[in-house]
């Protein structure tokens, strides 16, 4: 994906799910109009979940997601099957393929169950059409409607291999969109029209080459967005900058690495916050996060930390996840205490053996899977908090880090 192309966290997911050879990955063709998916008559040919970022027509931004069968066998199959029905826990709308010639199985209708116990947005389609009277195709809809209760509407009839009704699923999908939050900002509504604003950008050894992470991009455009002006400085040029800007910025946000740096240089009439901060706002869980960092505060000799990442990544000699975070943990705490890592999609279902989950502000991921997570965590009563959450917490800066946000504020001043 280019530099100037929409963040996967911020496109539409959309999951095809169904049985081997049901016509999954001819589908994403089909719709597509390019071979995206290897289609094959031998069974399981996709094997891992495929994910495909696109601009679809009338849809506009999208992450296709190719799952491997639902019926799939043997102990590596059973993998498979469960990393299937981990990209619910993604999904913004899910497309169950049902092979027309057979019609639904226990396969197709046990993750029918889960998408609707999940509130997701669903289209059944059945595939195959050339093959099926069209007495059996009415006969197959209205049972579908019946029995579990699918609206008439989000129920088609397809033949991938001429693109029969492809025109029609596409339209329907589009009115699937979940329609977001309009009043949600990464930093705009922060701010007015004709601020400034700092933003601290640290360059070492883990900073990519030649680009800002994405994070710093999105709120650079949020900023931009409301026509405010963007300064970028490295942490070691901040007390410069502010002396010569002439006019005092409404806010600076720093990188979390460089919270105690950056907090020290900024005069206190400036509000401080970080881009960790801000997302775990934007993601909808900062509230929780400011809670779970108190747990540090009650960790014992022998508790067992999940650092955990929505991304991956080349790990450096000083790594903020596996590295910096476990150090300063440590520091803060002067306890024994471990530490275990997760990244990418890779999230625990059992959570018992952790007092505190530390995650990343969830940049890379979408906002049904960031509130997944946040949920596993919530009903088995372990506390989470984020990078930038903790990294203030431990250097004594999270209320001045919070001031930006008085209603969270006031929820930790009780």
């Amino acid at each position: 994906m280019s530099l100037n192309s929409t963040p996967s966290s911020e496109r539409t997911h959309i999951g095809i799910f169904g049985r081997r050879n049901a016509g999954k990955s001819s589908l994403i063709n089909a719709l597509t109009g390019q071979n995206l998916a290897i289609v094959s008559d031998v069974q399981g040919t996709t094997t891992d979940p495929v994910l495909k970022a696109m601009e679809l027509l009338p849809l506009g931004p999208v992450v296709m997601i190719d799952t491997p069968g639902l019926d799939d066998e043997g102990e590596l199959g059973k993998l498979r099957i469960q990393k299937a029905y981990q990209v619910l826990n993604k999904t913004d709308i899910a497309v169950l393929v049902i092979d027309g010639t057979t019609g639904f199985t226990t396969q197709d209708e046990a993750i029918l169950n889960r998408i609707q116990d999940k509130n997701i947005p669903l289209l059944l389609v059945f595939n195959k059409s050339d093959m099926v009277p069209e007495s059996v195709q009415t006969e197959r809809i209205l049972s579908a409607q019946d029995k579990y209760q699918i609206a008439q509407k989000n129920i088609l009839w397809i033949n991938t291999t001429e693109k029969h009704h492809i025109y029609e699923l596409k339209e329907q999908l589009a009115r699937l969109v979940p329609s977001g939050d309009s009043s949600r900002f990464i930093v705009r509504d922060l701010v007015n029209p004709g601020d400034f604003v700092v933003l601290v950008v640290p360059i070492d050894s883990a900073a990519p080459k030649g680009r800002l992470i994405l994070p710093q991009q999105q709120t650079i455009r949020d900023l931009l967005d409301a026509d405010t002006t963007a300064i970028v400085v490295k942490e070691t040029e901040l007390r410069s900058t502010l002396e010569s800007l002439g006019k005092k910025p409404a806010l600076v946000i720093t990188d979390s690495q460089a919270f105690k740096e950056v907090a020290k240089d900024t005069p206190g009439d400036i509000p401080l916050t970080s881009f960790s901060i801000l997302f775990a706002r934007y993601k909808g869980n900062l509230e929780t996060v400011v809670h779970g960092a108190r747990t540090l505060d009650t960790l014992n000799d022998g508790d067992t930390l999940l650092i955990s990442e929505g991304c991956t990544h080349h790990r450096q000699c000083d790594d903020i996840g596996t590295v910096k975070l476990p150090r300063w943990v440590r520091e803060y705490t002067g306890k024994d205490v471990q530490f275990e890592f997760t990244s990418g999609t890779e999230f625990p279902l059992n959570l018992d053996k952790y007092k505190m989950i530390i995650h990343c502000g969830g940049c890379m991921l979408n906002e049904r899977e960031m509130k997944y997570r946040q949920k596993c965590a919530e009903e088995q009563g372990v506390p989470m908090t984020n990078y930038g959450i903790l990294i203030a917490h431990t250097q004594g800066i999270l209320k001045r880090s919070l001031e930006p946000f008085p209603d969270i504020l006031r929820l930790l001043e009780r």
